[in-house]
């Protein structure tokens, strides 16, 4: 896309062919606008620009006429999506969204793979997409939320308390399909929002760098015989994931493990942990979903700056020889 000239007063293509410098000028300063603008979606940049919300099932009711407005039903089941959905919502599974790769099973489809299930999902570049999915697979709606950022995708939210919330906030639901048109999905991979193995190894042990893991208890001090190697990376912190929601809530009416608690609730956790926001957070769980959730919830929610997932967490890690710790916590 070309820069636009904008024409001022007393300006003229015939000026502009009489006066050279000030054409030149004026074509110069065009050309400095157009790269100090905002990027587009479509622009490859290294750094996240992408905002992940948790909105509530009256902002979503709220916001279903906005045309931009794409819902995704990420849930597994397809029986659930067909029993009843979010108006405008389209069912694509969280499982399309990973396979083997070859030599690891359950990890992220190629950019290209990623892209191409948004666009059939009916996701263009520019829209605004609210994902969601029931009970415990808030998970999987966090990463698809996070999947979109990875993609470069700008405009993000989840639905907090997912379907159940959704419905028993007495807003409409539907079993009527959505017509839709596929989308026009350009990935822009943003590749600062995760780590790979080789820079794990090199992270472990660091004074400012706090592993997060939020896998139950019993894998996280390798009590459970699942992968070649059990246990976790050595010096990180346990918070299973549940612990940011009302997955536990004394009240059985509130028990909603796809709604969060609140901020403040959230923020005392992580001070008991002594986790703050100037620390360098890696997010590593079983295999790469669960994660999500806290990464979500540090970076966009709470704002802390420098978080990351470790894509291949336990699944890859279980597979080297780099050190593993067993049983409670211990700082390295």
């Amino acid at each position: 896309m070309k820069p636009k000239l904008r024409q001022g007063k007393g300006l003229s293509l015939g000026r502009f062919q009489s006066r050279p410098l000030t054409f030149l000028t004026l074509v110069l300063l065009c050309i400095l606008t157009f790269t100090l603008a905002p990027s587009s979606p479509l622009m490859a940049t290294s750094k996240s620009e992408t905002k992940i919300d948790f909105v509530s099932p009256a902002w979503v009711a709220q916001n279903l006429n906005d045309p931009k407005l794409k819902i995704l039903d990420v849930r597994i089941n397809p029986l659930e999506y067909i029993t009843g959905h979010l108006p405008k919502a389209v069912n694509i599974a969280d499982n399309n969204f990973r396979g083997p790769n070859g030599f690891l099973p359950v990890q992220y489809w190629q950019e290209d793979k990623i892209g191409s299930l948004f666009a059939a999902a009916g996701i263009t570049n520019g829209d605004r997409v609210v994902v969601y999915s029931d009970g415990r697979d808030v998970l999987g709606a966090t990463m698809v939320a996070y999947l979109l950022e990875r993609s470069g995708f700008q405009d993000v939210a989840v639905l907090d308390g997912g379907f159940k919330g959704y419905k028993g906030s007495e807003q409409k639901v539907t079993k009527e399909f959505p017509k839709y048109q596929p989308g026009s999905f350009t990935v822009r991979d943003n590749p600062s929002i995760r780590v790979t193995l080789a820079e794990v190894e090199k992270l472990i042990g660091k004074p400012d760098v706090v592993f997060i893991d939020p896998r139950p208890e019993e894998l996280f001090q390798g009590k459970q015989d699942i992968w070649l190697r059990n246990g976790h990376i050595p010096g990180a912190k346990n918070i299973p994931w549940p612990t940011f929601t009302e997955a536990n809530n004394p009240d059985e009416s509130l028990k909603n493990p796809h709604k969060l608690k609140s901020l403040d609730e959230i923020r005392k956790i992580l001070a008991q942990r002594n986790i703050k926001p100037s620390d360098n957070i890696i997010v590593s769980c079983s295999t790469g979903r669960e994660a999500t959730l806290q990464y979500v919830v540090l970076k966009h929610l709470l704002g802390y700056p420098k978080v990351r997932i470790y894509e291949g967490s336990w699944t890859e890690y279980s597979t080297t020889e780099l050190p593993v710790a067993t049983g409670p916590e211990k700082a390295v």
